[in-house]
């Protein structure tokens, strides 16, 4: 899945959510061999449980520093996530939903982008997927494609001749076989948080798109989640 040649110890940033497809990513560059510099954005997003996810996933995949960075993407507001919206519960659907954040990947890359570049790393890893997802448009291989050339335009490095490579190795992977991934890398899934909208009890609430894909793929896979849903 991933060019492992002399990657053994070399910095990488991997943008760590706290979600599935993020712990997985983490789980491939660790695999790989990579310094895992773990970059997690708390955008003031609608719930803390994914922060918390992030800084367990990162302890246990060995991060050498994990970042966590405060962005109040509220004073922009626009999506659910982060306005006082409600989370759709009604299924997945063909349009694009209310929980897209405006812009989300292209912020959180350039800020990992900019981390890689101040301490050397030209690996930056991210777990977005254009299969099993609601539609976000800045999950695309269209959108990693151009990210990656417009890094080399923005920075010192690339203007130097020494590239960027932005990684996306989920990104032709269904939900079911990014759940499989997580027994095949040894991470426990309940340590990752997917819901978009937890009860006041803590739990997912399983109805929303999140849920809804990730138990989806984790059945398809016979794989267990150890996620608690509310419905």
């Amino acid at each position: 899945m991933l060019d492992t040649q002399n990657v053994k110890g070399r910095a990488a940033v991997v943008l760590l959510s706290g979600g599935l497809d993020s712990m997985v990513v983490a789980g491939l560059a660790r695999e790989a061999g990579y310094a895992i510099h773990a970059l997690t954005i708390d955008y003031n997003q609608r719930h803390r449980r994914e922060i918390d996810a992030a800084r367990v996933i990162a302890e246990r995949v060995g991060a050498v520093r994990q970042v966590v960075l405060p962005l109040d993407l509220r004073q922009f507001g626009g999506s659910a996530l982060t306005d006082d919206i409600a989370v759709p519960k009604q299924g997945v659907g063909e349009d694009i939903p209310v929980t897209y954040v405006p812009a989300r990947n292209l912020v959180f890359l350039s800020l990992t982008l900019a981390w890689a570049e101040a301490i050397g790393a030209r690996d930056i890893f991210i777990g977005v997927n254009a299969l099993d997802y609601s539609g976000y448009p800045d999950c695309r291989p269209e959108f990693i494609a151009g990210f990656q050339s417009l890094a080399e335009l923005a920075t010192k490095a690339g203007a130097q001749g020494s590239p960027f490579t932005i990684h996306a190795p989920l990104q032709f992977l269904g939900k079911a076989q990014i759940a499989a991934e997580t027994v095949r890398l040894g991470l426990d899934a309940a340590m990752s948080w997917s819901c978009y909208d937890p009860t006041p009890a803590g739990l997912a609430c399983g109805l929303c798109d999140s849920c809804r894909l990730r138990k989806q793929g984790f059945a398809d896979a016979g794989v267990i989640d150890g996620t608690v849903y509310a419905a």
